[in-house]
């Protein structure tokens, strides 16, 4: 049986944690928690859960840095498989059985909410599919992948892989960083098929990036940076970005 750990990083997500967790539960054993910074309430509920790992950021650091402890503690603790699924009612957990069977064949298993149609998938916010598109087709032409779904939060990581990236971007743009070096170290990438769950209310990346353009300016400069560093012989083809 593999060795599994599931790591939810929330945010302010008071509404949805214990109904997540109560589900993941159906479908983990071990389950770790890093909130990162929330003020919401959202940590004094996770105190009161006796069966989770739980890491508290004292501010908020970013979606990335939270992934970052939680890559981190599963490094630590010698667990084979790493999923990771975000806290805000919007990814299923019983997807997760699959996920880590999935990850006994590749590297990096990465939810799409592109790759297949499911009764009842929401309509996305406009302004996120076309970034997502955008993104995705960039990273796909100079990394040559084949991504649908360049942002989906919902992942399988084999850990002896996540010992080999190096992650340093601590906001939404990290998922980039990630996908370079797998692309660089040649790690093995499947995607698998998830529904595609938005709700009504706006969710906010926080100050300047609820800007569309400045949100894609963002990501593009993390992408040229991270190729930069890791893949410099890709270099030449970012004049496209």
């Amino acid at each position: 049986m593999t060795r599994s750990l599931v790591a939810l990083p929330i945010y302010n997500e008071r509404a949805f944690v214990e109904p997540v967790l109560d589900e993941v539960r159906r479908y983990a054993e071990d389950i770790l928690v890093v909130d990162d910074g929330s003020t919401d309430g959202s940590g004094e509920i996770l105190v009161a859960q006796r069966d989770i790992y739980l890491i508290r950021h004292r501010q908020n650091l970013g979606y990335g840095a939270a992934l970052r402890s939680a890559f981190s503690f599963a490094v630590a603790h010698h667990y084979e498989v790493l999923v990771t699924i975000d806290c805000d009612g919007q990814h299923e957990p019983c997807f997760i059985p699959e996920f880590i069977d999935a990850a006994k064949q590749a590297d990096i298993v990465s939810g799409s909410r592109y790759l297949k149609k499911f009764p009842g998938d929401s309509t996305p916010p406009e302004d996120r599919r076309q970034i997502n598109r955008l993104i995705t087709d960039e990273l796909n032409r100079v990394l040559g992948l084949s991504l649908t779904d360049a942002f989906c939060g919902f992942k399988a990581y084999r850990v002896e892989a996540l010992r080999r990236l190096e992650v340093t971007e601590s906001g939404y743009a990290m998922p980039l960083e990630v996908w370079v070096q797998a692309a660089r170290y040649g790690l093995r990438i499947v995607e698998l098929p998830i529904p595609l769950v938005y709700f009504e209310e706006r969710r906010s990346f926080g100050g300047a990036l609820d800007d569309a353009k400045t949100r894609l300016a963002m990501y593009r400069r993390v992408l040229r940076e991270s190729i930069c560093r890791y893949w410099p012989e890709k270099a030449s083809l970012l004049q496209c970005l």
